[in-house]
């Protein structure tokens, strides 16, 4: 991401634990409330960025807190764009993974719905992952109280 005129942004990282992920949802809401967004929108946001770690963590790096998960925000205008990665395990067939119910951790009683959720979400989803090298995850929201100041 960029820095530019208009633009405002923000980069984390953090250990890939469990107990990061109510840390990680709260620092990108803090972040995203400049916007004055409304409870849904922050609501919506902060419920994808908890989908988009767990799964770092969970299936990108099995669990081991010695991986790192990232995660980029950027303000431009009216729009939030989120990049979230980790440098895991990646995806063989992401495809498959993009299937709704489809998780490749059943023994942990996934729900195999965060893609959909974060695809439903936000305006824009893009997911791209090499197995052996990590998952990113790119999503992208406008936030509707601020869209009449750039229209």
């Amino acid at each position: 991401m960029n820095e530019g005129t208009g633009t405002n942004f923000m980069n984390l990282q953090f250990a890939a634990k469990s107990e990061n992920e109510s840390f990680a949802r709260v620092t990108v809401a803090a972040f995203i409330s400049q916007l004055d967004p409304t409870m849904d929108e922050l609501s919506d946001l902060k419920t994808v960025i908890s989908e988009a770690v767990t799964n770092s963590i969970i299936h990108g790096y099995n669990n081991n807190s010695e991986g790192v998960v990232s995660i980029q925000a950027e303000i431009r205008e009216d729009m939030i764009t989120i990049i979230v990665e980790d440098r895991g395990e990646g995806i063989e067939d992401l495809e498959l993974a993009k299937q709704p119910l489809y998780t490749s951790k059943p023994e942990l009683e996934r729900s195999g719905m965060g893609f959909t959720i974060m695809e439903n979400f936000m305006d824009e989803f893009e997911v791209s992952s090499e197995p052996g090298r990590g998952t990113s995850i790119k999503m992208k929201k406008r936030i509707e109280s601020k869209k009449a100041l750039y229209n």
